[in-house]
């Protein structure tokens, strides 16, 4: 009996169903203990202890290209269950160019390795059980067709596996080694180097060679696809080994690094902001390296307070090397310990210990940074070697605004309270502090696109503070980032807007903020596809930012590029399962689409995380009306009141869209750019504005946004 949402599997709640196979069912589930999706297999097979047994012995591995099982368990119909981690991604398929086929075979060779050093074949091994994710490929189901054949599951066939993948002593139901899955391997390196598979038939597989193929790694797959065990690689090593001396097998990688908080060993939780924000610090240094590819604190601080091993942190945040270190205060004194560490093995690349007044705590940052990289051979170019020194702000400024930073990160109303206290504090304890000014100057924007704020009230004290940040500081980014967005969404200057973009994205000191703010500019102006290339530079360096990538998904699905748009809110979903943002505009997604079935239960979600907020109000509004419950829906719009509030017009817009009521939204919409609402552009410009844009209305609406002809 197969299994509907809402469902319980012991302490596992069924969200929806991914797929079914031969061995089973597969759910997508949440465990509420620990407050994160898993994946749930269902098998078509009795539990037993001896599936217990050996479903724990596969747990045992820890690899950062195995899909990891968390739990097992039986149903009440007596058929076991696995728990797994839930993995965002598509399986892996060919053809590939050599070296990325070379890249992925790596990867997947690395973690047949390791599970044989433990004594586990994967004994399924093919395309469908290889995900290709953001952190490279991630296999699942291993040793699951052992597990399920030792418990007497009716397959598709006598013996456990696929057959066109599987090696010939298994589809003769000869005893099994790791040389058995090493042919299974060269049957997936043969398919994603040819796109197409090795074998068609099961005595393809018992009597027949592929298809010849020339290059150094088809040569390796030959060998492993050899019919006699004896003549193959005789190990997942030697197989590594081969692959590691392709030619172009490993280009060169660029530099890269993620600075992780480092530890407040002060025994003050207090003092934490300062040890997040000496990191942070070493962060904006790091960007001004050329070559040196820098992930943005958002990304590196998600891993704050697990404990996750380095090489799995390297993985997801696509980097060869993480610094991590500590910070101890003492009254005036500080001693900061800091190590740099290759991803592929963990060994220390450099270490260091500082123990320093709190007056060197700029020297500090500039040693690391240099020593950093000296360890990896990256220097400054003679343009940033010669740029002036940094403003060295007075203490107690820099303190106040590492401060601002701590409370602005954690992004609740009484935390955005709190930091604006800090960053007028750091403006008032150094007037001459550039970034204070530029960075005072995006929080306050930022409060608007939530609803805190409304943008033609605060636009002028956010104009004051760029300004000043620029004047201070002509080459700051973060300076020109808000005034480009002041000139997009205040005063319809888009040549302003795309000049000050410009400059804020074209220092190497740009962070993925910046790239992502002159997204939302392209983006309002109606240029998606530039908007989208912004982004994804921004992603490069931010891979963990919800914002950005929800962005990103809904300026794709603009574009009628649907399938990537979803990808991208899933994963946002996957990383924080309580952003409301993400529910919202894939809500608007689907019922831009017209479908209201698929967005009801994702704007309601939305609608619980966030109830105050203007835009949950207006699509889960106006898509219960186009649901059939038209009185709940029109009840719930009342609560966005007369729309003189922050967002409130444009929600207005959005539950009439919903409603097919284009004139009205259409009306709402003038409303909302005459209040400069700043959720209106990220509306009209998404697959939500489409039939406004299709409109008659559609030619003022431009007009009054002084639109380029094309948007």
């Amino acid at each position: 009996m197969s299994l509907s949402a809402g469902d319980k599997l012991g302490p596992y709640e069924i969200l929806a169903p991914i797929g079914a196979g031969g061995m089973g069912e597969v759910y997508r589930a949440r465990d509420p203990r620990l407050n994160r999706d898993v994946a749930i297999k269902r098998l078509k097979s009795n539990h037993s202890a001896r599936f217990e047994q050996e479903a724990r012995a596969v747990a045992a591995l820890n690899h950062p290209h195995i899909c990891q099982i968390y739990d097992v368990g039986s149903s009440p119909d007596g058929f076991g269950y696995l728990v797994l981690e839930y993995v965002e991604g598509a399986p892996v398929q060919g053809p590939m160019a050599e070296a990325d086929a070379v890249r992925t075979a790596l990867q997947i060779a690395g973690a047949l390795e390791a599970a044989h050093a433990k004594g586990i074949l994967h004994r399924d091994l093919k395309p469908g059980n290889i995900l290709m994710t953001a952190g490279g490929a991630k296999l699942l189901d291993f040793g699951l067709a052992k597990l399920v054949s030792d418990d007497q599951a009716t397959l598709t066939i006598g013996v456990s596996g696929t057959p066109l993948y599987m090696s010939p002593e298994q589809a003769e139901g000869k005893t099994l080694d790791a040389r058995s899955d090493v042919f299974s391997f060269g049957a997936v390196l043969y398919e994603l180097l040819a796109g197409r598979r090795a074998f068609d038939s099961l005595a393809g597989v018992l009597r027949d060679e592929p298809a010849p193929l020339t290059s150094p790694a088809a040569a390796i797959a030959s060998r492993c696809l050899a019919k006699q065990p004896g003549q193959r690689f005789q190990t997942m090593t030697d197989v590594k080994q081969a692959l590691a001396g392709v030619g172009h097998a490993r280009p060169a990688e660029q530099p890269s690094i993620a600075v992780l908080p480092f530890a407040n060993m002060s025994g003050d939780k207090e003092q934490e902001y300062f040890s997040d924000g000496l990191a942070e610090e070493i962060i904006n240094a790091l960007v001004k390296v050329p070559g040196l590819k820098v992930i943005a604190r958002t990304s590196a601080f998600a891993f704050k307070g697990q404990n996750i091993d380095i090489r799995k942190i390297a993985e997801t945040l696509g980097v060869t090397t993480v610094l991590e270190g500590s910070v101890r205060r003492s009254g005036n004194r500080i001693r900061v310990t800091a190590q740099l560490i290759t991803a592929a093995d963990g060994t220390h690349l450099w270490s260091e210990r500082y123990d320093r007044e709190m007056a060197d705590v700029f020297a500090v940052q500039d040693e690391i940074s240099a020593a950093i990289s000296g360890a990896l051979q990256v220097k400054l170019s003679p343009t940033a070697a010669a740029a002036k020194p940094r403003y060295t702000p007075k203490l107690p400024a820099y303190e106040a605004l590492l401060k601002a930073k701590h409370f602005h990160w954690k992004v609740t109303v009484e935390s955005m309270e709190q930091a604006k206290v800090f960053y007028e504090q750091a403006i008032a304890l150094d007037p001459q502090y550039a970034l204070a000014h530029a960075l005072y100057a995006d929080y306050l924007f930022g409060r608007t696109t939530m609803g805190m704020a409304r943008l033609r009230e605060i636009a002028p004290v956010v104009r004051a503070m760029a300004l000043r940040a620029r004047e201070l500081d002509p080459s700051l980014p973060e300076a020109h980032s808000t005034l480009g967005l002041l000139a997009a969404h205040f005063d319809f200057n888009w040549k302003e807007s795309e000049a000050e973009c410009a400059l804020a994205t074209a220092s190497d000191a740009a962070s993925p903020h910046c790239h992502f703010v002159s997204g939302l500019c392209l983006l309002a102006a109606g240029r998606r596809a530039e908007a989208v290339a912004q982004m994804e530079q921004a992603l490069q360096g931010d891979p963990l930012q919800l914002t950005i990538r929800v962005f990103m998904a809904a300026t794709l699905g603009a574009l009628g590029r649907y399938a990537e748009a979803e990808e991208h809110f899933r994963q946002a979903m996957h990383l924080d399962s309580s952003f409301f943002w993400s529910y919202d505009y894939l809500a608007g997604f689907y019922a831009g689409r017209g479908e209201f079935a698929e967005a009801l239960p994702i704007a309601q979600r939305a609608f619980d995380l966030s109830p105050w907020y203007p835009m949950s109000i207006g699509l889960c509004a106006g898509v219960l009306v186009r649901t059939g419950q038209a009185s709940e829906g029109k009840e719930l719009a009342q609560k966005l009141g007369p729309g003189k509030t922050g967002g409130a017009p444009t929600g207005w817009a959005i539950f009439h869209t919903c409603c097919a009521e284009i004139d009205l939204a259409a009306d709402w919409y003038e409303t909302a750019i005459e209040e400069r609402d700043s959720l209106v552009f990220s509306m009209l410009q998404s697959a939500m504005g489409e039939p406004v844009r299709a409109s008659a209305r559609w030619p003022k609406l431009t007009a009054l946004m002084n639109l380029p002809e094309k948007a």
